[in-house]
C-alpha cells in the first residue's frame, strides 16, 4: 500500500514564526506576565522552528517582552545551526561564549520585579541562575501561566495532523494483515513502527501492543509475551509527521474473542467514544467530553475499570494541553485538537480502548483518525 494521499504541507515562513510570537506575548500580557522565556522544546519549536541538535548544560533563551525585540540567547558555537532556523528571521541574536555568564546576558532583558511565564522544558540550573542574578523576578510554567499557548491550531497546522491521522489509518490498516498469534508483543509493535515510517513519520513515538490480560494496564508498551489465540490486542500507537503528532487506538482480538466479555465491553467502549465525539462543540467546558463518555461506562456498570482521562492535547507533542479531564473548565475554541479515549480495563483479563484524534470545528468536532471503530480481527 502506498504512502495516503495528503494536501501538500508547505513551510512554515518566517511570517508564521512572527505571528506565533506576536500572539505569545499578547497571551503573556493578557495574563499579567512581564514576558515569556523559552527553552529548547516544544515551545521553542511552535514559536521559532529551532530544535537544538543536542540540549546541553549550556543556555539556550527565548526572551520575549513587551519593551524589546524577541531575541534568543544563544551559546556563540550554536549560533550558526540556531541563524538556520526557519523561524530566525523573527527574532534578534544575542550570543555568549564559555567562560562568561550568560544568565547575566539574560537578566540584562528582565525587569528587576517581573513576574514571567517559563517553559517546562526549561533545566533547575538555568532558572536558578537567573534567580540568582535577578532575584526579585518571579516565575510561573508555562502550562500553568498560558496553557492554551499552543492549543489553538491554524490551517497549516490542522493539515499537518490531519496528514498525520492518515499515515497512522494507513498503518493500521496494514497491520490489520499481519499475524499476531505465536509472536511476541514486541514484534508487532515493530511492524508497527516499521508501518509508521513508510507511510511518512519521522519520528515513531510509541507503539503500544497490550494482549491479553497485559491489555488492562493502560501505561503497558510491548513485551516478551507471545500473542495466543483468542486474545483480545490494545494497540495504541502514533508519532510525529512533519513535526505533528499522531495518536490512535483500536482494540482487536485474534480470531474470536476467548473471554466473551470482550464484546460487550468493546461495545460499551465505542458507545462512550461517540458520545464523546458527539459532545464536542466549541464553548463547551473540556471537562463535559470526559463526563459524556464516563457517564456512558458508569452506566453500563464498567465505572471504576475507566481510570485514566478521556483525553489529552496534541501538537508539535504528542500529549499537551487541553486535556479532557474532570477539572479543566477551559472552553472548547475551533482549532484544538485532542484525543478521544475512552478505555475500560479488567485486571488479570483484558482492556479495550478506542482513540481517534478530533479538532473542534465551528459547529462541532472533525475526526483526523476514520478507521473503522469495529473489534477487529487478526489472525
Amino acid at each position: 500500500m502506498s504512502a495516503p494521499v495528503a494536501p501538500t504541507l508547505l513551510p512554515f515562513t518566517v511570517d508564521d514564526y512572527a505571528a506565533r510570537i506576536a500572539r505569545a506575548g499578547a497571551a503573556a500580557a493578557d495574563a499579567g506576565l512581564a514576558g515569556l522565556l523559552v527553552a529548547p522544546g516544544p515551545d521553542l519549536t511552535w514559536l521559532t522552528g529551532y530544535r537544538p541538535i543536542a540540549v546541553l548544560e549550556r543556555l539556550t533563551l527565548l526572551v520575549l517582552t513587551p519593551d524589546g525585540p524577541p531575541t534568543l540567547i544563544v551559546p556563540t558555537l550554536e549560533r550558526p545551526d540556531a541563524q538556520a532556523a526557519p523561524g530566525a528571521g523573527a527574532v534578534t541574536f544575542r550570543d555568549w561564549t564559555d567562560g562568561t555568564d550568560p544568565y547575566e546576558v539574560a537578566g540584562s532583558l528582565l525587569h528587576p520585579d517581573g513576574r514571567y511565564g517559563i517553559s517546562d522544558s526549561t533545566w533547575a540550573m538555568h532558572l536558578l541562575g537567573l534567580q540568582r542574578v535577578r532575584p526579585g523576578t518571579a516565575y510561573v510554567s508555562l502550562t500553568d501561566g498560558l496553557p492554551m499557548l499552543r492549543g489553538v491550531k491554524d490551517g497549516a497546522e490542522l493539515d499537518r495532523l490531519a496528514a498525520a491521522g492518515a499515515a497512522a489509518d494507513a498503518a493500521y490498516a496494514e497491520i490489520l494483515k499481519v499475524r499476531f498469534a505465536g509472536r511476541r508483543e514486541t514484534d508487532v509493535a515493530a511492524d508497527l513502527a516499521g508501518l509508521l515510517r513508510r507511510f511518512g513519520h519521522e519520528q515513531v513515538d510509541f507503539t503500544v501492543v497490550g494482549s491479553g490480560p497485559n491489555g488492562a494496564n493502560p501505561h503497558h508498551e510491548a513485551g516478551e509475551r507471545v500473542i495466543e489465540p483468542g486474545d483480545a490486542v490494545v494497540l495504541d500507537f502514533g508519532g510525529l509527521l512533519a513535526g505533528y503528532g499522531s495518536d490512535t487506538t483500536r482494540t482487536v482480538t485474534v480470531g474470536e474473542p476467548g473471554d466473551p466479555e470482550v464484546r460487550t465491553v468493546h461495545g460499551i467502549v465505542r458507545e462512550a467514544q461517540q458520545a464523546a465525539f458527539e459532545a464536542v462543540r466549541p464553548g463547551v467546558p473540556a471537562q463535559q467530553v470526559d463526563r459524556v463518555a464516563r457517564r456512558v461506562i458508569t452506566e453500563a456498570g464498567y465505572g471504576e475499570f475507566f481510570i485514566h482521562r478521556t483525553g489529552h492535547g496534541i501538537g508539535v507533542t504528542t500529549h499537551e494541553p487541553p486535556y479532557v479531564v474532570e477539572g479543566e473548565v477551559s472552553p472548547l475554541v475551533p482549532g484544538m485538537c485532542f484525543s478521544i479515549e475512552p478505555g475500560i480495563y479488567l485486571p488479570g483479563r483484558f482492556g479495550v480502548r478506542i482513540e481517534d484524534i478530533v479538532t473542534v470545528t465551528a459547529d462541532g468536532g472533525r475526526r483526523f483518525n476514520n478507521t473503522s471503530h469495529d473489534l477487529g480481527l487478526v489472525s
